[in-house]
């Protein structure tokens, strides 16, 4: 049997808790129990279970209570306990061993652990003792006048047994400990000004200096609003050996400090902070900045684990070379901007001689900014001012700032600075003073005004991101899965953050191998999650960065996250979020500005890829419809850039079912769509894939066809891969049209690669399925492409047949650009056939078809085809010449087959250098790329 008054009052036995009943018989038992073994009157019980205003018959109503009581520890045999409720006269005495009462026990621990010569076993018996407590004392009772100065009483003792605890943990030097059990009660007991004095000591012994300021301000404030005073003897003590960089254990004391932070001799907190008068008369530090013996230091402790950073590093070294320097670290949300700063002020302490100062502004921070004046306050504390000559205003406060640090080298870190408005009330006055912001805005405002000088901080590189993991995980468990360590580093794209809390989950489950995470770590669905732990990951930081946007912005990322691409422009943007390009690239310039998508080049944007995972999350049920709108935008675009690069282009297709176009760019030239089309390859290659994952084949095989002009012009580089997936998408829709088109380019594709037999079975198909689906220009298409493979087999005959068969068609249907390739195409198999009479008048009869201004790569084929009939004539010098207008004209316009044709006709016939050097420059531009 036991008896709990140390939470709710009850009385526990072998089958269970006692049903004690109502309030009255709580309190009344508690009574007892209070004063067990001794009698308690009547009068005191009335007291305890009603106060000043008893009822009539309240004898009575104690004397049923009583006799229930008596019932129930009968029937739980309280007796063989030794436990016994008797009266005694106009008294009732409760009987009970001390060892049965709870709060006997307590007091009996705490007794116990104060004997104790060795910390651990004053932990260990401290612990025991607040263990027995599971709740508020006297819990479930009517806690009025003496039941409630009975129930503070206990809460009194178990305050200071949770505060014994951490001066025992301390004395372990166990100071995160000390801090996290002093938490929970400076929370629960925000008045409690030695609660408060102990977490703040604990915070700054476990290196949590910045922590701990924060606390100390938080609870002066509150004993401001709440009861209009200042903090006492004990919290402004704690408070002032922070500032002054009072003794952390382990630590020679400085200046005579004593174990409670009092300095021995010397000190007047109430005038100079904590600060230690110099021999002779006593001068306030506020006007003797040489009185403090040791400089002024608010910096946190340096980065554990830094890696790499050193361009990064030399470049802030280089900003703080200036008068006055402002240098701004910027970046996204978990790339390091806090480490490389501390980083970098720890390096060189001796440059900053009169001390350094740190402020986490928390402009990122669920738990808002703190006031600038409580900022500057400690800030003239550090510098020696006494407290009652800090200003009440920012304005005078920061005055008186910019004064002290005028003849002082100091240097001023700001950490976490959301905007400029607030760093500049923080920038020192000293031409030698160094300031040091951190932001994941880019404070343009700070740049114009105060020339901050920016250090952007990007991604780690895999190197450094491994080594970053090896710092926390040791080289041996990098060494043993190197290939699975950089992959680890690539798929957290480099970023600290990700990094450490994938090193983190790693640290604590040895019997996991690097390559099962980065297993885990390849699915994008599970990605964001793995990166999280505990309260810290990627997904708070980027949160916190996120709630700080408008509506329109957000909305922007969001429908970003859905992008199959991995670049954009203002209209791709516009595209995915419904709006128009001018206020996508409002919203990119936001985005851009607080670091979550970077600008590679003017109006060309990519997105980290966990920042793309977290903004797909924002707004999941938008994907589908995203999709659409981005893959509708790609056919638009395209479509406008096949139309500028080949005016007299026949238009491919009719436009898929439900299309639905944003605003389109203008391309101004050919030069300009070409462009267009070949940096945006790999992201309408991403585009068509997502489009056939999702079962949007109309869309996919459009998308491919479309970057026909690009195909032609570079038709060696790789195609076939994609514009298989076009065929399939093709046939996935059953549409012969497609699947006809596809065909003609893919075969036509696989015939310059030298992959000739494949070409021809694919070709053979197409005039056929052109035929059925009523598409004369693209039946005569196929048999160009089927008659140049097929005069490779050496089928000429068939060959220049199918090549006039598709020149007639043509030009039945008035097509002048399918004329025009009928007929380039007919003069060569003329050529090759020995008919240089015929191919000459083919190739006459293309150009006078086309514009000179336009179709700048037929042109050089024509003209080159022109210049080998020439020769073959005996016409060497106009064959010469026609071929040199053929080169120039492929150089000029940076068509680099058609130039590397025309030359090596030359060469066959001409020895002259020029024309080898030229050769030799395109065949490496071709080889290269272009």
């Amino acid at each position: 049997m036991e008896f709990r008054l140390l939470g709710t009052v009850s009385v526990d036995t072998r089958t269970g808790p006692l049903p004690l009943g109502p309030a009255k018989r709580r309190s009344l038992l508690a009574a007892l129990l209070l004063s067990a073994n001794t009698p308690v009157p009547v009068a005191r019980l009335t007291d305890s279970l009603w106060g000043e205003e008893p009822p009539p018959r309240a004898r009575g109503v104690i004397q049923g209570h009583v006799s229930r009581l008596r019932a129930l520890l009968a029937g739980a045999e309280a007796q063989a306990y030794g436990v016994e409720l008797v009266t005694l006269g106009d008294a009732y005495v409760l009987r009970v061993p001390e060892t049965l009462l709870d709060y006997q026990r307590f007091e009996e621990l705490l007794m116990l652990a104060r004997q104790q010569r060795s910390a651990a076993d004053t932990v260990r018996m401290l612990d025991d003792a607040l263990s027995l407590w599971q709740g508020p004392a006297l819990g479930g009772t009517f806690t009025e006048g003496p039941l409630q100065a009975a129930a503070h009483t206990l809460e009194e003792s178990r305050l200071a047994t949770v505060e014994e605890l951490a001066r025992a943990y301390a004395d372990l030097g166990e100071h995160h400990r000390a801090a996290s059990v002093l938490r929970a009660e400076a929370v629960a007991h925000p008045m409690r000004e030695s609660l408060a004095a102990a977490l703040i000591l604990a915070l700054y012994r476990a290196g949590r200096q910045s922590e701990a300021l924060d606390w100390f301000h938080r609870t002066r404030r509150l004993l401001a609003d709440e009861l209009g005073i200042d903090p006492g003897h004990e919290l402004a003590d704690a408070y002032a050996l922070i500032l002054r960089g009072g003794p952390r254990p382990g630590a020679a004391p400085a200046g005579g400090t004593d174990a409670a932070g009092a300095s021995r001799a010397g000190t007047d907190p109430a005038e100079g902070a904590g600060t230690t008068a110099p021999p002779g008369p006593r001068v306030p530090a506020a006007h003797n900045p040489s009185a403090a013996p040791h400089p002024t230091d608010l910096l946190p402790r340096a980065p554990r684990g830094f890696h790499g950073r050193n361009a990064e590093l030399a470049a802030l070294t280089r900003a703080a070379a200036g008068e006055a320097p402002v240098c701004l670290v910027t970046g996204p949300a978990g790339v390091g901007k806090t480490s490389l700063a501390l980083q970098w002020a720890h390096h060189n302490p001796a440059a900053f001689p009169d001390g350094r100062l740190f402020a986490d502004l928390r402009g990122f921070s669920e738990t808002g900014e703190p006031a600038l004046i409580d900022v500057l306050r400690e800030f003239l504390l550090a510098l020696g001012v006494a407290p009652r000559r800090v200003p009440e205003s920012v304005s005078a406060a920061a005055a008186l700032f910019r004064s002290l640090t005028d003849r002082r080298r100091l240097l001023v870190v700001l950490d976490n600075a959301r905007d400029s408005a607030t760093v500049r009330a923080l920038l020192p006055g000293g031409t030698d003073c160094v300031t040091l912001v951190t932001s994941r805005n880019r404070l343009e405002g700070l740049i114009a005004s105060d020339a901050a000088r920016p250090v952007p901080l990007g991604i780690l590189e895999p190197q450094d991101g491994t080594a970053l993991l090896a710092g926390v995980l040791g080289e041996e468990r990098i060494l043993a899965e190197p290939v699975a360590a950089r992959r680890l580093a690539e798929l957290c794209g480099g970023l600290p953050l990700a990094l450490r809390v994938t090193a983190a989950r790693l640290a604590g489950r040895p019997q996991w191998t690097l390559a099962g995470l980065a297993d885990e770590l390849a699915d994008e669905r599970g990605r964001l999650t793995f990166l999280d732990v505990d309260d810290t990951g990627v997904s708070a930081a980027l949160r916190l960065t996120v709630q700080q946007l408008p509506a329109d912005a957000v909305r922007q990322l969001a429908r970003l996250g859905h992008h199959p691409g991995g670049h954009f422009d203002p209209y791709t943007c516009a595209a995915l979020a419904g709006t128009d390009p001018a206020a996508a690239a409002a919203a990119l310039e936001r985005l851009g500005s607080a670091h979550l998508v970077t600008e590679t080049a003017p109006g060309r944007w990519v997105l980290h890829d966990l920042v793309r995972l977290y903004a797909r999350g924002l707004d999941p049920a938008s994907g589908a419809e995203a999709l659409v709108d981005v893959l509708d935008h790609y056919i638009a675009t395209a479509l406008a850039a096949a139309d500028t690069a080949e005016p007299g282009g026949e238009p491919c297709f009719v436009l898929p079912e439900g299309y639905r176009p944003a605003a389109v760019r203008d391309f101004a030239d050919r030069a300009a769509a070409m462009h267009w089309l070949a940096t945006e390859r790999d992201d309408l290659a991403r585009a068509a894939v997502a489009a056939r994952g999702a079962g949007l084949h109309d869309r996919a095989w459009r998308i491919i066809l479309l970057q026909w002009p690009q195909v032609v012009w570079r038709v060696r580089d790789s195609w076939a891969p994609l514009l298989e997936l076009a065929l399939d998408s093709a046939r996935a829709k059953q549409d012969l049209y497609a699947e006809s088109r596809v065909l003609n380019l893919l075969g036509w594709v696989l015939t310059e690669e030298g992959r000739t037999a494949e070409a021809l079975t694919l070709l053979e198909r197409s005039p056929g399925l052109a035929q059925q689906a009523g598409d004369r220009l693209g039946e005569a298409t196929a048999l160009i492409n089927l008659a140049v493979v097929q005069a490779g087999q050496g089928e000429l005959d068939r060959a220049l047949e199918g090549c006039g068969r598709a020149v007639v068609l043509a030009r039945e249907e008035e097509d002048r650009h399918t004329e025009m390739l009928a007929l380039q195409h007919l003069a060569r198999l003329q050529l090759s056939a020995h008919r240089p009479g015929d191919a000459l008048g083919s190739a006459r009869t293309a150009l006078a078809l086309g514009p000179e201004h336009e179709e700048a790569a037929r042109r050089s084929l024509l003209l080159a085809v022109s210049g080998e009939a020439r020769l073959a004539l005996g016409e060497e010098d106009e064959g010469i010449l026609l071929l040199d207008r053929a080169a120039e004209e492929a150089e000029r316009a940076g068509y680099d087959e058609g130039a590397v044709r025309a030359l090596e006709a030359l060469l066959r016939v001409s020895a002259r250098a020029e024309y080898r050097t030229r050769h030799a420059l395109a065949l490496r531009r071709l080889t290269d790329g272009g």
